[in-house]
């Protein structure tokens, strides 16, 4: 069984933040998904990897994902080429620090008196970054308590692998101030231990808690953000009487807002489907397609019927799956018939780091 440090380097975004969050998730259930799965047989197969050899990529099932972490490993084995030390799937303590605080680094190379650590995210959910990332620079400090009678150490790069996301982010910081960091560390650590720790809401420490469906600070911050720009909740006005201020400000924090309604929304159903009750709402059967019961009889069936031309239809299977069926060593036979379009325009925050695309009036055809 995994342990898990309720001030664990993973979840550091949400309790530095908000102190409060870790009573109140405490005794909550820990729920898991598909894609979280998915996150575990990538790293499984990256520490395979990279304590044996790539052979483990050439041989998995999946070889789509198989890329995917060959990019994570040639980019750890890029820094352990000339190194004095690699751990692998290393858990590490920084309990010096933060009270029983413990964590899995998924790689830690150490060069001379640098130590890089490297984190691999294989979701496609949200772009991360290393600098300033919290789990990052507990991993460090881990490291450091774990090689620094061994070797001494002036700089720690931390760098987030994103793969699927054809991204990585490199940042380096020095020992001194990582050090004078985690100070900062131990006092927001101590917060969390008292009982009527504060709450705190934001979009980054929100997003994952377990316990925001019945969180009164976020409650009240969703109230502010609309009274503070509008008289009246219940009347709000129309989009196109809205200033681009009142527009962003409301944008800001549409994934806060969004998050906690879900979350409202699945614990309320969690209570009906456990037969509970919920006052002023209730279960009803949702929307559903037809679908034949048995394909194969169906088919037959509509061979006799209509004709087999009319029956069935057939598409080509997409680039992933011609890719998958190839293998690694065969599929670039089809590199060339593959083109990528440009995504479709996301709405985001100008602190973003992707860059703007420019979308001028001429970019759109003319409507009689």
């Amino acid at each position: 069984m995994i342990a898990h440090a309720s001030l664990g380097a993973s979840n550091a975004h949400r309790w530095l933040e908000c102190a409060g969050s870790v009573m109140a998730e405490r005794g909550l259930p820990n729920t898991s998904s598909v894609f979280a799965q998915e996150g575990t047989h990538a790293h499984d197969l990256a520490e395979l990897t990279l304590t044996t050899t790539d052979g483990a990529l050439d041989l998995f099932a999946d070889q789509e994902m198989a890329e995917f972490v060959r990019v994570y490993t040639d980019y750890v084995r890029s820094l352990s080429d000339t190194s004095d030390m690699v751990l692998i799937e290393q858990r590490v303590d920084y309990s010096d620090w933060v009270p029983k605080g413990f964590g899995t680094a998924d790689a830690i190379v150490l060069n001379g008196d640098t130590l890089n650590v490297v984190d691999l995210k294989y979701g496609l959910g949200v772009q991360v970054y290393a600098e300033n990332n919290p789990q990052g620079m507990l991993y460090a400090l881990g490291a450091y308590a774990e090689v620094n009678h061994i070797a001494e150490i002036k700089n720690v790069v931390i760098t987030i692998v994103q793969p699927r996301l054809d991204h990585i982010s490199e940042w380096a910081i020095s020992i001194e101030d990582l050090l004078r960091w985690a100070e900062w560390v131990t006092q927001r650590a101590e917060a969390t231990q008292v009982d009527d720790a504060p709450r705190s809401a934001g979009e980054k420490q929100c997003r994952f808690c377990k316990a925001k469906h019945n969180c009164g600070e976020l409650f009240r911050h969703t109230e502010a953000i609309l009274l503070t720009e509008f008289d009246n909740i219940s009347d709000l006005p129309n989009v196109d009487n809205m200033t681009d201020d009142q527009m962003s400000k409301v944008l800001a924090s549409k994934s806060l807002i969004d998050g906690w309604i879900s979350a409202i929304a699945t614990h309320a159903t969690d209570r009906l489907e456990a037969g509970d009750g919920f006052t002023g709402y209730k279960l009803v059967e949702g929307r559903s397609t037809r679908r034949w019961y048995d394909d194969e009889s169906a088919e037959f069936r509509l061979r006799e019927i209509i004709g087999a031309e009319k029956s069935v239809t057939t598409k080509v299977i997409s680039p992933t799956q011609a890719q998958k069926i190839l293998g690694a060593k065969r599929k670039n036979e089809i590199a060339e018939m593959i083109v990528k379009p440009a995504g479709k325009p996301t709405l985001v925050p100008d602190s973003d780091k992707r860059l703007s695309i420019n979308v001028t009036a001429e970019d759109f055809g003319v409507v009689e």
